[in-house]
C-alpha cells in the first residue's frame, strides 16, 4: 500500500526524478511503472511530463484539475504537464504507467489527433475489450524493451506513437465532441487557436477574424456542433488554467489575474465566481 502526503499550501511540482527507485523499467526518456493494490495521494500535485496510465481492474477515485472521476475496468487516463492530480486507489487495482518527459513525449505527441485541451477536459477514456488488448500488448512491449540491455529509443517512440493513436481512436468513439472537431475543421481551429491565444484574446471577434468567418457564424457553429457558446469555450480554457494556476503554484491572485490577461484583480475574481461558484481564494483553500 503505497502513501504520498505532500504538505504547504499549493501543489507541488513532482519530477519524473522522484519515480525512478520505484520504476520497474526504464531510461532516461520514460518510465515504466506498475500499480498494483491501494494507492493514496493526499493532497493533489502535478508533474512536468506526461502521464499515462492502463487501468485493467480499477476501483477508487482519481481526481484530475479538480474533478473526481470513478475508476473503473479498462480505462486509460491521461495526464499532460502541469495537471493536477490526487488519487485514492481501492485494493484489487491493477494498472500500469508510462511516465515520459516533455522533449521525447512531444515526438509522438501528433499521434494524439486531437487538440491537448480535449484530452485535458476528457482525461479518462474507457476501451473496448479490443483497445484494451491491443494497449495492453503495447506497453508490456514497451516494458520489455526497457528491460533488454540494449534498449532502442526508436522502437519504444513507434510503439508509444501506436498508443496514442488507439487512445485517440477510443477518445473519438467515447466522446462526441471529438467527432464533432474532426468533422468540422473550422471548429478544430478555433479549438487550437484557444490553446494558443486564450490568456490575450477572449472575445469571439479574435478568432472568428482569423478563421475568416463571422463572430456570429462562429457563434451559431458552436452552439448547433457543441451546444455551448464560442464565448463559453474559450471561458472554460481560462477556467481550467485558473484552476491550475490556483492550486499549482504560490502566485498571488493578483499575479494570476495577470497572467491570466485579466485588467486586474476584481475583475478575475468576478470571472472565476460566475463560471465556478466560488472565489478564487475560496477555491484554493478548499
Amino acid at each position: 500500500m503505497e502513501h504520498i502526503h505532500e504538505t504547504g499550501g499549493t501543489a507541488p511540482n513532482i519530477g519524473i526524478a522522484g519515480f525512478r527507485k520505484d520504476q520497474a523499467a526504464g531510461r532516461e526518456e520514460i518510465l515504466f511503472n506498475e500499480l498494483h493494490g491501494e494507492r493514496h495521494i493526499e493532497k493533489a500535485h502535478k508533474h512536468d511530463f506526461f502521464i499515462i496510465i492502463l487501468f485493467d481492474r480499477a476501483s477508487g477515485v482519481h481526481t484530475i484539475d479538480s474533478v473526481a472521476y470513478p475508476l473503473g475496468n479498462h480505462e486509460v487516463h491521461v495526464l499532460f504537464p502541469g495537471q493536477i492530480h490526487k488519487w485514492d486507489i481501492e485494493p484489487g487495482t491493477i494498472g500500469y504507467q508510462l511516465m515520459v518527459e516533455r522533449p521525447f513525449f512531444e515526438q509522438f505527441a501528433p499521434y494524439f489527433r486531437f487538440s491537448f485541451t480535449n484530452y485535458q477536459n476528457h482525461p479518462v477514456i474507457r476501451l473496448t475489450d479490443s483497445a484494451f488488448e491491443l494497449l495492453l500488448y503495447e506497453f508490456n512491449a514497451i516494458r520489455n524493451e526497457l528491460k533488454a540491455a540494449n534498449s532502442l529509443v526508436h522502437l519504444i517512440n513507434a510503439r508509444a506513437a501506436v498508443i496514442a493513436a488507439i487512445v485517440s481512436r477510443e477518445a473519438e468513439d467515447t466522446f462526441a465532441e471529438f467527432k464533432v472537431y474532426q468533422s468540422n475543421p473550422r471548429l478544430a481551429k478555433f479549438n487550437m487557436l484557444i490553446d494558443d491565444c486564450f490568456k490575450e484574446q477572449k472575445f469571439v471577434a479574435f478568432y472568428a477574424d482569423k478563421l475568416h468567418i463571422s463572430a456570429n457564424y462562429l457563434n451559431i457553429l458552436c452552439k448547433k456542433q457543441l451546444k455551448i457558446s464560442a464565448t463559453q469555450l474559450i471561458h472554460q480554457r481560462v477556467c481550467i488554467e485558473a484552476k491550475r494556476l490556483l492550486q499549482g503554484t504560490d502566485f498571488s491572485i493578483k499575479e494570476i489575474a495577470f497572467e491570466l490577461g485579466f485588467a486586474d484583480h476584481a475583475y478575475f475574481s468576478n470571472f472565476f465566481k460566475s463560471q465556478t461558484g466560488m472565489t478564487p481564494t475560496a477555491f484554493r483553500t478548499k
